[in-house]
C-alpha cells in the first residue's frame, strides 16, 4: 500500500522535503512507518521516540492501522516563550 507522509517545521528540515510517499506492506502500522523512516538513514534517524502524527488530519496513536492512500502528518512540538 501507498502512504503520503508530510512534514512540518524541525520535521520537514530533517527530512529536507514537506511530503514523501512511501510504500508498506497491508496491515503496517503507524509504528512501522515511523520505524521505516528511521532506518532510512539519515536525519529522520533523529525522529523522537515520543511522537505526534496525525493520520487523515485526526491525531492517531503509533498503534493505528494504516490504509492505502492514507496521509500521515508528524506534527513538531511546539515552543514558545
Amino acid at each position: 500500500m501507498n502512504v503520503r507522509t508530510l512534514f512540518f517545521a524541525s520535521y520537514r528540515d530533517l527530512a529536507g522535503t514537506d511530503e514523501l510517499a512511501l510504500e508498506l506492506p497491508a496491515g503496517a502500522r503507524v509504528a512501522d512507518l515511523v520505524g521505516r523512516l528511521r532506518a532510512r538513514g539519515d536525519a529522520l534517524a533523529r525522529l523522537p521516540e515520543s511522537l505526534v502524527v496525525a493520520v487523515n488530519m485526526d491525531y492517531a496513536p503509533l498503534s493505528t492501522e494504516l490504509r492505502d492512500g492514507d496521509e500521515v502528518a508528524f506534527i513538531p512540538p511546539v515552543a514558545g516563550g
